[in-house]
Parts: structure tokens; sequence; C-alpha cells
């Protein structure tokens, strides 16, 4: 069996315009391996989500891709303060952000249920107080 291509990227929770690096550099990795547009376009989307819920929520966090010959997994992992109710989240359209981060236009409470329409599996681990690890898969 062939090893994973891996990829670390650090998601700074300080600063919105840097959020969405990680995505567009696993676009573009995604890209030269000659992935078909659609699969890019969930993984991208997938993972946009999850680096703006750790920007907004959790002060930053990592985002880990690792790209198999059947599929591309992604854990986005933080130390924020944890999702108290997983399944309200995961409702569309709750929110726990703040005002002044919904007049930025983000924080609407798609981002999860998002997350988990553009991939095959996904897994959220969080406590509250210690943090939120989420395994996401995208098949090939």
């Amino acid at each position: 069996m062939t090893e994973p291509l891996t990829f670390h990227y650090d998601v700074d929770g300080e600063n919105f315009t840097s959020a969405g690096q990680a995505s567009v550099q696993v676009k573009k990795v995604l890209r030269r391996l000659g992935l078909d547009p659609e699969t890019i376009r969930r993984v991208s989307i997938a993972m946009y989500e999850g680096e703006i819920n750790m920007v907004i929520h959790a002060g930053g966090g990592s985002a880990d891709v690792r790209i198999y010959e059947d599929g591309i997994e992604i854990i986005l992992a933080d130390t924020g303060p944890g999702i108290a109710d997983i399944d309200q989240a995961m409702q569309e359209g709750f929110s726990t952000a703040p005002d002044n981060i919904r007049s930025l236009g983000f924080g609407a409470g798609m981002g999860l249920p998002n997350m988990k329409r553009y991939t095959d599996s996904m897994q959220i681990d969080s406590t509250v107080g210690v943090g939120t690890t989420i395994t996401m898969r995208v098949n090939l």
C-alpha cells in the first residue's frame, strides 16, 4: 500500500483574511494531481467552512489532510471552547457567532451542515472547555 500524501496547515485565529488559505493550497494540490473538479469543490468547501469555524469560535487550530488512493481525509483540530450540543450545532441556521462576526457576513449557521453535506463521512469529537476535532472524508 502506498503511503498517503500528507499536508499540515496552521489556521490563524486572529485573521479573517487568511482564513481559507489551507483550503486554497489543498485545492491547488488536488488540481495538480488531476482529481475531478467536483471532488476538488467538495473538499474545498468542507475545508473552508471548517477553517472559518475555527477562526470564529476557537481562535484558530490546525488542518491536516491525507490523500489516499481511495479518498481524502481532512482532520480539523482546535483547542477552543468545544461544542456544547453537537446535534443543535448541526441544525442549519443555528449559530453561536457573535453579532460583530455576523456583521462581517460570517456565522450564518451553515458551516457544520455544509461540511457534512460535501463529505462522505464526518465525525465530530468535542469536549467543552477542551476543544474540537472534526474528521471528514471524501471518497475517490
